[in-house]
This record gives structure tokens, C-alpha cells and sequence, in this order.
């Protein structure tokens, strides 16, 4: 890994080394974005102009060396969310994620983007070294706006969706409503061959392969925004359905296996923020959020050996989750120095109940009907000093106590308390450069999913669920360095390192099963390097080239064998790079990307499982006629996915029973997307 760390580094250093001295060769060019004092930098609408954007989402996209991040969605607001302000504030629910909200704010709306970096006044960054505020305008407005996708998929199976939707802004009001008819989809499907060796390398199986999957969902989402007694509050609401198909067939002379995927169902959110300034310097923010969802499905296992039918596996599944949060908090505004302090009260549970049956029979599996029940006091304090022009410092401290409970097959019930401490400085030594240190304690996100039992037939494995699962902590050490040139050119270097307590992988069980469990202390050290260039001054008028690179190590002790090996997960390596260019002669942008794939190994005490992608391409075309109409198709390529995975006869010494591999060419499949506004 050091050496990875020092390639890494050399390398980013050398780019920036490289622009600067470009940079100062070359002429000025007329200025494409503005500082302010205080670190934030600035880019008006005409910065955008040349790619013609629809959508607020399309404008982020284009901020040089920023990437949105949309949150994962797991329990709790505070470390839960993504990087996107809208006019300084967070959406008001989770579900209706930054991303989501950009793609329905017109480009026209959009007043000014402000990247904050490292922390600036008055900004809530939650924790990400970077954000964007979206500002938009308050003028009068109403915008109607139709999506149409088709996606053809070779070998059939396409698939078809649509959106409608109507925004309107009347000074501070505002308010939308979406109807959406979704599409999910997944692209790891296609031909393929299975090939299974016994512990003595002789062949046991060999057939062919191929599956598809497609589903999707209807939903409506209603928003709406104003004054209201002094202040301003924001309400959101959306209720969809949902339903999913999966089946996967093998086949040769003598066999047949299929297996199915199938799922059903539905869920909801409401979602309102309350702001209100109670003094010049300082501003109230309420928010309650509360989610439902529920879903009922099954996993069958059908197989047909040497012509006589095999007794049918079935996993069968219904789950009822919520969860519902409280928060308020009090922003102090004084010079240079940005105080914020508050408290978070959030209940989840999820009641799930399953069986597994094999030829009608019940099968017990461990944590089969559970339902978990978690109540979370959070308190925080946090502080953005500017302390001269050129260092910037963020201090916070959030102490959280939590109650976990398990009802069901087993009763328990645990207490916990953590205390998570961070400290962000940012140094800015001159225009162009930033330097970033970090030092934080984070708690891992629970999924109460890992609570119970679940099952992947196709790979003849059933999992037990876990009543003693633990959130991971981990200290996290970083330091990033950022280089701005050629107006929106950035490069960037960032070295992380983590200390893991409690390491969530998989443990093994009695009665031979395996669930997810804490496995111990681990480390973690990552190097990332990205660069965007643009092109014009390489004779590539309108062009932009984006790539990064991310090399990962872990280590942690094996419950079961007792060695050292990575953490579950961990890809060594990934990177990607993506070219995009703006010819306005003819109103049309293309680009490509190329992933260069990844290697990823899971740990199971009766097996592993290694994970194999390799070149995964994209290239793009978008016709824009008109301002109010845009035509965009797309091709997704990648032919290179492999599963391998080796059982054992025996989870002590690990002795081989059989490998099998799964080697996949996934289905390309075209996008088609049709927008037009009224």
C-alpha cells in the first residue's frame, strides 16, 4: 500500500506540476469563475452556457472536481445525507435525494452555484470536504416537463418509462408534483457458462447460463414551499409501488436449474423543514421525517437432474420498516465564526418473517421472525472558524446513545453509547492550491436487514441473522491536496487511513450456517487521484476529460481460520475515464467513459467469492434543437464478468470441495430519452 500511497502521490504532483508550469506559460484566459473572500467560489449561469443545460442537475455535473453524493439512505439525517444545498438547505425528506431535486429544477431557475470547500460560514457540510449550494432565482415561473425512456436490451426483454411533472416559483413560494412511472433494471445478465471442479481439478459441471431481470414502480411526489409564521417551512410527500422479476436458467444435456427472483412492494414518505431566523446572527432549523415501507417476495430453486425432478427450494420473505426522526438544531452567525448546536431523536423498526422449505419441508434458520427495534438520542455541536484568509478550521462533536432491541425467535436487548469527535483544517497558501486535513471518529450505519436470516439460492446458500451485530467505529486520518488551473482544470490527491473497531464481515454460526458479524479490529488505507482537464488548449475546442484512480488496502483477522486477510469488499483497484465535448454548431454533446473494472473478494466461513469486472463502456450522443427539447441516446458495452467462487469441505483447514465459476457476457443495451418542457 505504501507503495501505492507513493505512485499515487507522485503522480498527482506531477499533474499539478505540469498545469502550473501550462498555466504560466500560456495566456490568461477570461475568468470562468469567481472566489470569494471567504474560500467559496462562484460560477454564474454563462459558465454552463456552452453545454445548453435543461436541468439544475446538468449544471452540477459540470462543476470542475466536484462529484455528487446522494447519501446512502441508512437510518438517521445526521452523517446520512449527501453534498447538495438548495438554496443553503438540505431537501426536507431522504428519499428525495439532492440528485433528485436538481433534475427537476429547471436550468433557467438556477441563479448562481457556490462550491464550498473545506468549510466555509454559515454552510452545513456534514461532514464532506466539499458542497454545492444551488441558489436559485425567486421570479415568477411555472415549467411543465415530459421525460420518455426506452431501454432495448439485445436479446429482448426491453423495458419502458416515463415521468410528468410541473414546477412553479412565485417569489419565496414555490411547489411541484411528479408522476413517475420508474424502470428497474439490472445489466449483469446475459450468456454465459458455469463451470464447476471438484477439490482435484476434475471438471463436475459444465452448462450454460442466462437470466434476465426487469421491474419498476409507480410513484407520485408533491412538494411545496413558503413563508409560514415568520420563517419558512418546506413539505414533501410521495407514495409509490414497486415490483421486481429475476430468473436465472443453467442447462446442459443432463441438467436443468432455474432460479426466480420475485418481489413486490410499496412505500412512503413525508418530510417538513422548518427554518426561522430568531435574532440577526441567529436561525432555528426544524425537520421530521418519517418513512413506511413493506414488501413481500420469494426465492425459488427449481432443478432437473439426469431427467427425474429435485425436491424444490423455497425462501420466502415479508417485511413492515419505518422509521421516524426529530431534529432541531440552532445556527449562530458571528464574523468569521459559525456555531451550530442541536439534538436528533429517531425510532426504526423492521418486523420481518421468513421460511425456507426444501420439497415442502420447513427448514429452521436462525433470527427466521425477528423484529427489531432501535430508539437514537443524538446530540451535536460543531464550529466553522475562518481563521485567517488563508486557514479555515471545523471542530464539532456529536454524542450518540442508542437502544437496540430483538423480539421474535430470541429476545435481547443492548445499550450503546458513542461519542464521535472531528476536526477539519483547510489551508488555502495561495490562488489555485488547497489543502485539506482530517480527523474524525465515525459509526458505521446498521442494516437491520442483517438481523435476520436470508438466502442466495443460485448460489445454494442460506444465511442466518445476527441478534449481536454491532456498528463498526473507525478513526479516520486524511489529507488532501487540490490544484486549480486553466480556469476549470482541478487536480487532486487524497491519502486516507481508517483504525476499525468491530469489523463487520461474516461469521460463522452453529448448525453449519454463517451471518453477518463484528470480526474484530481492522485497517483500511486508501490513495485517490483525479483530474479534470480541459481541452481547448490542446486544440480540442468545448472538450472535457475527467479521470480518477483509487488503489485500497485492508487487513483483518479471519474469525474462522485465524489469518490475516482483507476486509469483505475492498476493491484493490478501480478507475475510470470519461471525455465529454460541446459542439454548439450543430446543438450537440457526446462523450464516452471507460471503467477499467475491479477485483472484489467477499469471506464466508464455508466459502469466498471473488468478483472479477473488466471494461465497462459508455458513449453517449445528446441533440438539443431547441431550448425546450433535448433527444439523448446511449450505449452501455461490457463484456468481461466473472464469478468465482470456491467451497469448502471443511471451515477449519479449508479444504476445496468444489470451484465454480460463472462467466457472463452481459447484455449491451441501448438508452433512448426523450425531454421536452412546456
Amino acid at each position: 500500500m505504501k507503495k501505492s500511497i507513493l505512485l499515487a502521490g507522485s503522480a498527482a504532483l506531477a499533474l499539478a506540476a505540469t498545469a502550473a508550469q501550462a498555466q504560466e506559460a500560456a495566456p490568461a484566459a477570461v475568468a470562468s469563475a469567481t472566489e470569494t473572500a471567504s474560500g467559496v467560489i462562484v460560477y454564474q449561469p454563462d459558465f454552463f452556457a456552452q453545454a445548453r443545460p435543461n436541468t439544475a442537475l446538468e449544471m452540477v455535473q459540470r462543476v470542475p472536481g466536484f462529484g455528487i453524493v446522494d447519501g446512502d439512505g441508512s437510518r438517521g439525517f445526521e452523517g446520512a445525507v449527501g453534498n447538495v444545498l438548495i438554496n443553503g438547505a438540505r431537501p426536507a425528506s431522504k428519499t428525495d435525494t439532492g440528485s433528485s431535486v436538481l433534475s427537476r429544477t429547471p436550468a433557467s431557475q438556477v441563479e448562481r452555484i457556490e462550491l464550498v470547500r473545506g468549510g466555509a460560514p454559515g454552510v452545513d457540510m456534514q461532514g464532506f470536504p466539499l458542497v454545492v449550494n444551488v441558489i436559485l432565482k425567486s421570479q415568477a415561473t411555472i415549467q411543465h416537463v415530459v421525460n420518455a425512456n426506452a431501454f432495448f436490451f439485445e436479446g429482448g426483454n426491453d423495458l419502458y418509462g416515463g415521468s410528468y411533472q410541473v414546477t412553479a416559483r412565485d417569489g419565496d413560494t414555490n411547489w411541484s408534483l411528479t408522476l413517475a412511472d420508474g424502470v428497474s433494471m439490472s445489466d449483469s445478465f446475459g450468456p454465459g457458462t458455469v463451470t464447476r471442479t471438484n477439490g482435484g481439478g476434475v471438471v463436475t459441471r459444465e452448462e450454460t447460463v442466462d437470466g434476465f431481470a426487469k421491474g419498476g414502480g409507480q410513484s407520485a411526489r408533491a412538494t411545496w414551499a413558503g413563508p409560514f409564521a415568520g420563517g419558512r417551512i418546506d413539505l414533501t410527500g410521495r407514495y409509490g409501488v414497486n415490483d421486481w422479476f429475476q430468473e436465472s436458467v443453467q442447462e446442459s444435456a443432463t441438467a436443468l436449474r432455474t432460479n426466480r427472483n420475485v418481489n413486490d412492494g410499496d412505500g412512503g414518505e413525508v418530510g417538513v423543514v422548518y427554518e426561522r431566523p430568531l435574532s440577526s446572527s441567529l436561525k432555528f432549523e426544524g425537520r421530521l421525517i418519517h418513512q413506511f415501507s413493506s414488501s413481500e417476495g420469494a426465492s425459488s430453486g427449481d432443478a432437473r437432474l439426469g431427467g427425474v425432478d429435485q425436491p424444490q427450494q423455497v425462501f420466502s420473505y415479508a417485511n413492515d420498516a419505518s422509521e421516524t426522526i426529530v431534529r432541531g438544531q440552532l445556527r449562530h452567525e458571528n464574523g468569521s465564526v459559525t456555531t451550530e448546536f442541536g439534538a436528533e431523536a429517531a425510532y426504526n423498526a423492521l418486523d420481518t418473517s421468513q421460511a425456507f422449505t426444501v420439497g415442502g419441508v420447513p427448514i429452521p434458520l436462525p433470527s427466521d421472525q425477528v423484529k427489531v427495534e432501535e430508539t437514537r438520542m443524538e446530540a451535536f455541536a460543531r464550529s466553522t472558524w475562518r481563521m485567517t484568509d488563508t486557514l479555515t478550521l471545523e471542530t464539532g462533536l456529536r454524542l450518540e446513545s442508542s437502544t437496540i432491541s430483538q423480539s421474535g425467535d430470541s429476545d435481547a436487548e443492548k445499550d450503546l453509547f458513542y461519542a464521535k469527535p472531528r476536526a477539519q483544517l483547510t489551508w488555502t497558501p495561495g490562488q489555485g492550491n488547497q489543502f485539506r486535513f482530517r480527523v474524525e471518529r465515525d459509526v458505521g450505519q446498521l442494516d437491520f436487514g442483517d438481523f435476520a436470516a436470508s438466502a442466495d439460492l443460485q448460489a445454494d446458500q442460506v444465511f442466518g441473522g445476527n441478534a449481536d451485530l454491532e456498528p463498526d467505529q473507525r478513526w479516520i486520518f486524511e489529507a488532501a491536496y487540490e490544484r486549480r488551473f486553466w480556469g476549470d482544470g482541478v487536480v487532486s490527491l487524497t491519502l486516507r487511513h481508517d483504525e476499525i473497531s468491530d469489523v463487520i464481515d461474516r461469521i460463522p454460526l452453529v448448525g453449519g450456517f454463517s451471518a453477518v458479524g463484528n470480526i474484530g479490529n481492522g485497517t483500511y488505507d486508501s490513495a485517490r487521484v483525479s483530474l479534470t482537464l480541459p481541452t481547448d488548449r490542446l486544440g480540442i475546442s468545448g472538450g472535457r476529460l475527467r479521470t480518477s484512480a483509487t488503489w485500497q488496502e485492508s487487513s483483518v483477522t479471519d474469525p474462522t481460520t485465524g489469518r490475516q486477510r482483507e476486509i469483505s469488499g475492498i476493491r484493490p483497484f478501480d478507475a475510470n475515464v470519461a471525455f465529454t465535448q460541446d459542439i454548439q454548431s450543430i446543438k450537440t454533446q457526446w462523450g464516452f467513459e471507460w471503467l477499467r473494472g475491479f477485483d472484489e473478494a467477499r469471506f464466508d466461513p464455508d466459502s469466498r467469492t471473488d468478483v472479477r469486472l473488466r471494461n465497462y463502456r459508455v458513449l453517449f450522443v445528446e441533440w438539443k434543437p431547441t431550448d425546450d427539447l433535448s433527444i439523448r441516446g446511449q450505449v452501455n458495452i461490457w463484456d468481461d464478468f466473472t464469478v468465482s467462487r470456491t467451497q469448502y469441505a471443511n471451515r477449519t483447514t479449508q479444504a476445496v470441495d468444489y470451484v465454480e465459476v460463472r462467466d457472463v457476457d452481459p447484455r449491451t443495451f441501448f438508452q433512448l430519452r426523450l425531454r421536452k418542457t412546456f
